[in-house]
C-alpha cells in the first residue's frame, strides 16, 4: 500500500469541506431499517493525489448475525443470495453491535490522518445504507457515529448526470468498468464498484474544470 504524502493527506480535508468520503453498501433482510436485519456491511475509503485525482484506498467487510427479533424477508434473500443461518456464515459473522462498533473504529482510523472532522457516506441509493447504519447505531446505543447525520453523496444522481444511467450495473459499464453479475449484491463488491464509479465521475469533473478545493478554516 502506497504511503500518502502530508500534502495528499491535507488535500482530502479540502476537497469536500472537511468531510471524509466513505463508500458504503449494506445487504439486509428487507427495506425497513427499524425491523429488518442488517446482514452485511461493505465499505471503501478514498484517497486523493496532488493533482486532485481520487482513487480507492482501503476496504472493510463484515458479515452480521441478525439482531434479536429481526425480520427477514425471503424476497430480499433471493436477491442478495444470503443464507443467514448457514453454519459457515454464522461461525464467521459478528453480532450487530460488535460489527458496527468495529466499522466505526475503521472509519475513525482512516479519517484521522486526513484531518477531516466527519465522514460523509457515499452510496448507490444512499438513503437505504444511511438509514440502516444509523438505525443499527441507535439500536445498540453507539454514540461515536462518524457519519454526517443527513448529508450524503449518491451515485444514482451523479451517474444519471454523467451517463444517463441510474442502475449501478449499467452506470458502471457506461463508465467503462467491467461488471461481474456473480459478485453483485455482495456488500463489498457493490461498494467497490460504487467507489470506482464515484472516482471516475469526480475525476472527469476535475479534468474538465480543474481541481476543486474548499476553505475549511470556518468549519
Amino acid at each position: 500500500m502506497a504511503v500518502m504524502s502530508d500534502n495528499e493527506l491535507k488535500l482530502m480535508s479540502q476537497r469536500f469541506r472537511g468531510f471524509y468520503p466513505v463508500v458504503v453498501d449494506v445487504e439486509t433482510g428487507g427495506f425497513d431499517e427499524k425491523k429488518d436485519a442488517l446482514l452485511e456491511i461493505g465499505a471503501v475509503t478514498l484517497k486523493i493525489d496532488d493533482n486532485g485525482k481520487m482513487t480507492t484506498s482501503n476496504e472493510y467487510q463484515c458479515h452480521i448475525n441478525p439482531f434479536k427479533g429481526a425480520n427477514i424477508e425471503p424476497d430480499s434473500l433471493a436477491i442478495n443470495g444470503i443464507d443467514p443461518h448457514h453454519p459457515f456464515r454464522v461461525a464467521m459473522a459478528k453480532d450487530e453491535e460488535t460489527a458496527v462498533r468495529e466499522f466505526f473504529r475503521f472509519i475513525h482510523k482512516e479519517m484521522k490522518p486526513h484531518k477531516c472532522k466527519r465522514a460523509i457516506m457515499i452510496g448507490h441509493n444512499t438513503t437505504m445504507d444511511h438509514n440502516f447504519i444509523f438505525a443499527a447505531a441507535e439500536r445498540n446505543k453507539i454514540s461515536r457515529n462518524p457519519f454526517h447525520p443527513f448529508s450524503t453523496f449518491d451515485t444514482v444522481s451523479l451517474a444519471g448526470l454523467a451517463y444517463g444511467q441510474t442502475v449501478l450495473s449499467r452506470a458502471a459499464q457506461a463508465a467503462g468498468l467491467e461488471w461481474d453479475s456473480n459478485e453483485a449484491h455482495t456488500a463489498l463488491y457493490d461498494a467497490k464498484m460504487t467507489a470506482e464509479l464515484f472516482c471516475i465521475i469526480i475525476n472527469r469533473w476535475a479534468e474538465s474544470c480543474g481541481p476543486v478545493w474548499t476553505d475549511t478554516s470556518s468549519n
